[in-house]
């Protein structure tokens, strides 16, 4: 994992949120080139600015190092929406999650 693996996966993730360079860059509190001097790689965030960025993006930082997971952006939300869940619930969710996923696999 390099420096342009950080480069990319913001991009790939302002892209899924549907967010503009010039807007994030704003509304973290920067200059309107901040993220775009990020992606050339002209910078790298510092770590207390790597994790603004995340909360920005509503993800963890593990989820912005895990590209197994396709977009925790949504992922995060659904965790996030189940958190206070009954277990009746979370057991109903789970045999959707289960159907859905075999449904994926036969196609």
């Amino acid at each position: 994992m390099d420096e342009q693996f950080i480069r990319d996966r913001l991009t790939e993730l302002r892209i899924k949120k549907n967010i503009s360079e010039y807007k994030m860059s704003l509304e973290l509190g920067h200059s309107k080139n901040y993220i775009q001097n990020i992606v050339a790689g002209r910078t790298l965030p510092s770590i207390t600015e790597f994790l603004y960025i995340c909360n920005y993006l509503e993800i963890t930082p593990k989820d912005f190092f895990n590209t197994d997971i396709k977009n925790p952006i949504l992922v995060q939300k659904v965790l996030d929406g189940i958190n206070d869940m009954k277990d009746n619930d979370l057991l109903m969710l789970l045999s959707i999650i289960d159907r859905l996923n075999s449904n994926n696999e036969s196609t």
